[in-house]
């Protein structure tokens, strides 16, 4: 039997206002950059430029997941979620790189910081901008199980975590004339964001590989089971995996063998319909045993 996920409403806006704070913070932070010539703020908007670009890929993946399911692929598109996340891990060591790079240039070859208050206003304002846009992608990523949402999110609350770093440093570089703060808040902002980079990968590899839902959820399911089997009824075999934001489900069902095939089927329709009120947007299979077989 099968009890097939909710339909969902669409990540499509979420991502869009991904996409437009990424332009934005963008054209504001290769402002502040212009103005002071900082390495510091040249990494910041760099991973700007990583946000528009992971934001437009979340838009294509987001797309091609929402396709309802087919004869081609019978459990969905979900699946497409994890090339966004991971296209998006990428993208951030290849900043991280560029970042390094600027940085140790920068360290070589010193120069002063020029118009750095405004900037650093400037900045400020970017930085505000990316927190309003994560905390909503974050939010909205934890309700609908979204993989892309919260990968998004936490690169962009990463950014503004960085921002902060370096607006900090910056301006103890300007107020106390050390330029070679400059550049290690740089390297800093590198090492930070390869540290973001990795863990979206890991969660990309867990989820292409069909991992399970975390130890706490396997738990509430187990517990969950033995508080809605009655007496005669028990399930075993559990398994689960996520396909993007979509959780699959498989349990046998042991039922007394003197039931009626309604009796068997009642009982699986109810153990299903719990499993997706505890856990919305879940595709729950199961299958129908006699216990005194």
């Amino acid at each position: 039997m099968h009890a097939i996920a909710r339909s969902k409403k669409s990540l499509k806006p979420f991502v869009l206002l991904s996409i437009i704070a990424a332009i934005v913070t963008i054209v504001m932070k290769m402002l502040a950059w212009r103005l002071t010539g900082s390495v510091g703020l040249l990494s910041d908007a760099l991973e700007s430029f990583v946000n528009l670009v992971g934001a437009m890929m979340a838009l294509a993946m987001i797309t091609l997941a929402e396709r309802p399911a087919d004869d081609s692929h019978p459990f969905g598109h979900g699946k497409a979620e994890y090339f966004s996340s991971g296209f998006e891990g990428l993208l951030i060591f290849i900043a991280a790189l560029s970042i390094g790079f600027s940085a140790v240039d920068r360290l070589l070859h010193p120069r002063d910081l020029e118009i750095v208050g405004f900037a650093l206003m400037v900045s400020a304002g970017a930085s505000m901008v990316n927190y309003f846009t994560a905390r909503t992608l974050l939010n909205v990523g934890r309700r609908e199980h979204s993989i892309t949402l919260e990968a998004d999110a936490h690169h962009l609350m990463t950014d503004v975590w960085t921002s902060v770093g370096v607006i900090a440093g910056v301006a103890l570089a300007w107020w106390s004339g050390w330029t070679w703060l400059d550049p290690v808040i740089a390297l800093a902002v590198a090492i930070n964001i390869l540290r973001t980079g990795w863990h979206l990968l890991q969660r990309t590899a867990e989820g292409m590989m069909d991992a399970s839902l975390p130890s706490d959820q396997l738990a509430d399911i187990h517990t969950a089971l033995k508080n809605i089997s009655m007496d005669g009824v028990s399930c075993h075999n559990l398994k689960t995996r996520m396909g993007g934001s979509i959780v699959f489900i498989t349990l046998d069902v042991m039922v007394p063998g003197n039931w009626s095939v309604q009796q068997g089927h009642d009982c699986c329709e109810s153990i299903e319909a719990h499993l997706q009120k505890m856990l919305p947007h879940t595709h729950v299979t199961t299958h129908l045993e006699p216990s005194d077989q």
